[in-house]
């Protein structure tokens, strides 16, 4: 199964949030998508950096285009 470039068959745990929050999204369920995005954003820095690490990535730009369409569900 697969939604706006995201895959069930995934392998990294935020891919599969990442295609929870885009059910949120579709949803309007506000409130459980800002629960995924503290997920998403716990699973993309996990295991980065010691005590005093500072994330410096970007977000993919599917990831961007989804936090631009939750603020609209806001």
């Amino acid at each position: 199964m697969e939604m706006d470039g995201f895959s069930l068959n995934a392998h990294r745990l935020s891919d599969r949030i990442a295609f929870a929050l885009e059910l949120a999204i579709i949803q309007k369920d506000a409130k459980t998508a800002n629960v995924l995005v503290s997920a998403l954003e716990l699973s993309m820095t996990r295991n980065s950096g010691g005590g005093d690490f500072v994330e410096r990535r970007d977000y993919p730009p599917e990831i961007e285009a989804l936090l631009a369409r939750l603020k609209e569900v806001k």
